[in-house]
């Protein structure tokens, strides 16, 4: 039950990084290089790990699901500092900065948990 929840909160995090990008991607980030494109690459990554998180009870979904929310956290931090592709961003920590690292976070927190919880019990979950 534990491990089911955790899961259920790991694609809340998906789901709600892949809605967030593509958020941004509609209000104009679509028409800068690299950044338009990889930012549509995160909301269908999202989804598809969303979905395979859901209905596939392996440990793999989880890992990929931390990861993705590991290396969006990491792209952000570089956004912010030293800039990536050619592009940097101010850290304002409006709504959508706040809420995508905490659906981001909430992908390798979770993630984590939800592998930890699946090893300690043993179980196919």
């Amino acid at each position: 039950m534990v491990t089911w929840a955790l899961r259920l909160m790991v694609v809340a995090g998906l789901l709600g990084s892949a809605w967030i990008h593509f958020d941004l991607w509609q209000l104009g980030y679509r028409d800068i290089d690299m950044i338009g494109p990889l930012f549509m690459v995160n909301v269908v990554a999202g989804g598809v790990l969303a979905l395979a998180v859901l209905f596939w009870h392996h440990w793999l979904p989880l890992l990929a699901a931390a990861g993705f929310g590991a290396l969006t956290l990491g792209a952000f931090f570089l956004s912010t500092t030293v800039g990536l592709f050619g592009m940097k961003n101010e850290l304002f920590w409006g709504s959508s900065q706040v809420w995508a690292a905490v659906a981001e976070g909430a992908c390798v927190v979770f993630g984590l948990a939800a592998l930890a919880m699946r090893d300690r019990d043993g179980a196919r979950v």
